[in-house]
């Protein structure tokens, strides 16, 4: 099971304790990018002796509670300090009377300046999926990617299931969003009837776009154009695959040495009391 999602995470300990060890050990990314920035600015030539305070804009309302999990933290300390979700933020800019009209816009610090086309489409129900589709196939030609995004993946029905091939193997997939979805889908697990290699689950429907921490009332329209925004995103990025972006490369090279099981994976050895 995927891990992305904490809302889900808490679902599954406390609905089927029993299948958590089955869920993902990685950090959503979240924590792993709180961890990493956290790390990056310990350096004293970087911090130039300023204190860090991380701050997260997120479309849901369950990373709030996800940031003070102590399997989510680094050597008992919090990544990342606060959260605030869309809805807040945009609030926030509209009470100070900010106008982007008049801000001139400007990119984004490195080394974390450069992202993938994967890591957009996580926001979607099935953009997880397709990253890890994406991460597997060998080539990234446009004829290779389209053959991934209409593998089935995509679409915001509530069960999507498919299968594909891995070095021979065949690995069956299952996509879920909605825990109402989730919860079926885990009693024909549980029963035999259905058994995957790989499950990706959102607790809320349609995936991220339409998480608790963004605008309320959207409808159709809305919810589709969100989606598309994604999609849209995705086809201008030059880079598709996370394992290409030369900046990822470049933290494993160095800053994640020796140290990337514990900025990227939960802590698992700790519990809440």
């Amino acid at each position: 099971f995927t891990s992305c999602c904490p809302a889900w995470v808490k679902f599954c300990e406390t609905r089927y304790p029993e299948l958590a060890d089955n869920i993902s050990t990685c950090r959503s990314p979240q924590q792993m990018f709180g961890a990493v920035i956290r790390e990056y600015y310990r350096n004293p030539e970087i911090n130039q002796g300023k204190k860090l305070v991380s701050v997260s804009i997120m479309p849901c309302t369950a990373k709030k509670e996800e940031i003070l999990r102590p399997e989510s933290m680094t050597n008992g300390r919090q990544d990342v300090d606060y959260v605030l979700t869309t809805t807040e933020v945009a609030s926030m800019i509209r009470k100070s009377g900010i106008r982007f009209e008049n801000i001139d816009g400007e990119s984004t610090d490195m080394p974390f300046g450069i992202g993938s086309g994967g890591g957009v489409i996580f926001g979607v129900t099935g953009g997880v999926t397709e990253a890890v589709l994406r991460r597997l196939q060998t080539g990234h030609s446009r004829v290779e990617m389209d053959r991934i995004r209409t593998s089935g993946v995509r679409g915001d029905e509530g069960l999507k299931e498919l299968t594909f091939d891995y070095m021979g193997k065949e690995i069956r997939a299952a996509v879920v969003n909605g825990l109402g979805n989730a919860d079926k889908l885990i009693k024909r697990i549980q029963s035999g009837e259905v058994s995957y290699d790989f499950v990706e689950v959102m607790a809320c429907r349609r995936g991220c776009i339409m998480g608790g921490g963004q605008p309320v009332g959207a409808g159709p329209r809305t919810r589709k154009a969100r989606a598309k925004g994604l999609y849209d995103t995705d086809v201008n990025m030059q880079i598709k695959k996370s394992n290409e972006n030369p900046m990822v490369l470049a933290l494993y090279e160095g800053l994640l040495k020796g140290k990337t099981h514990q900025l990227l994976h939960r802590n698992l050895g700790v519990t809440e009391n």
